[in-house]
């Protein structure tokens, strides 16, 4: 046997040994589990670009702010760099504003860039863009200036229209539990137009929040937890317009014996062509956790996050399931041997 076969068995060897969560009899020990980060990244947020994830969360009034991690697998994650250097408001050079600040950021990549969009729920929307994100990011830039609009992100259509989703923060803009979408300029710098209401949850998605904006198909996806950070679940909005009108669906909810919330989070199509939902779980005092669950799309170009096992269409969240995706070694092992299926 040659050396690179050898390496390469042993890197496998080892990974297997590593493995985490129930292991099938008949198939390796290729699985992980649940939490994936046992450690504070609340209102996760992901984007993929070519083999690598990247992930960043809310920071609040803490600094270094936007933590930037890097995963190949989205299970093992490293932290690589920070977007927010310092706030761009002089407020926060004059007192400690617990919980306030840096409100579930979304982070994307679009022509060549990384984008983060921020809500600060006393100031308005913000965002910062770097092409590393390892690296130094631009100064952050105003989007739009208008208290209590929180949980924004951008999407950018295939006929080169932009736009931004978002929510609101009852606390400040005495209403909350709707969603918004407004006109974004192409450089995604600032608002071309009014905020419009898109879908009012007051009756059936009670505190909806969250906004994460996708486009599938013909579909426009808007992703967004309803019914509390501790007490909620996971609800789709979706249409054939950016500006609805939006059906809804809840895609995953809390079950007895699985994981509170669940909130929100990302959607990500992994490098192997495989769906996955990562959101976070209020866990008291241990802050707010990272999970992984796998995500299906049916028949009706609704997604199904976690598993269903009555069938309805419901997901609830699973506490281990087999790895998306293996990393590529190529700095281990000769590149020739260490090519992803």
């Amino acid at each position: 046997m040659n050396r690179k076969k050898l390496i390469t068995i042993l890197g496998i060897l080892l990974l297997s040994m590593s493995c985490k969560g129930p292991q099938k009899a008949d198939e390796p020990c290729f699985t992980y589990a649940n939490p994936i980060l046992h450690l504070d990244y609340s209102d996760p947020d992901v984007c993929r670009v070519g083999e690598d994830y990247y992930m960043t969360a809310s920071s609040f009034n803490c600094f270094p702010g936007l933590p930037i991690l890097h995963s190949r697998d989205l299970v093992h994650w490293e932290q690589v760099g920070a977007a927010l250097k310092d706030y761009p408001d002089d407020a926060f050079r004059h007192s400690v504003q617990h919980g306030n600040g840096v409100w579930a950021p979304a982070i994307r990549y679009h022509d060549g860039w990384f984008y983060i969009y921020v809500g600060d729920p006393d100031r308005g929307i913000f965002m910062v863009r770097a092409q590393d994100p390892a690296g130094e990011w631009e100064k952050p830039v105003w989007v739009v200036r208008e208290k209590g609009f929180i949980d924004p992100c951008p999407l950018w259509d295939d006929d080169g229209k932009a736009y931004l989703s978002h929510a609101l923060a009852g606390s400040r803009a005495g209403l909350k539990s709707v969603v918004l979408v407004a006109p974004l300029s192409a450089d995604g710098t600032r608002l071309e137009g009014q905020s419009k209401i898109v879908f009012d949850g007051h009756l059936t998605q009670p505190t909806i929040e969250g906004t994460k904006f996708y486009k599938r198909g013909t579909y426009y996806y808007i992703f967004a937890p309803a019914g509390g950070v501790a007490t909620g679940w996971q609800t789709v909005l979706r249409s054939k317009s950016p500006w609805g009108p939006f059906e809804e669906k809840v895609v995953m909810a809390w079950a007895p014996g699985t994981i509170n919330g669940p909130h929100q989070g990302a959607w990500v199509h992994a490098v192997d062509g495989s769906d996955w939902f990562i959101h976070f779980q209020d866990k008291g005092a241990y802050g707010r956790i990272v999970h992984l669950q796998p995500m299906n799309w049916a028949d009706n170009d609704w997604p199904v996050i976690g598993e269903d096992p009555d069938g309805d269409g419901v997901g609830q969240p699973i506490m281990g399931y087999t790895r998306p995706s293996w990393p590529r070694y190529d700095n281990v092992i000769p590149s020739e041997a260490s090519e992803s299926p």
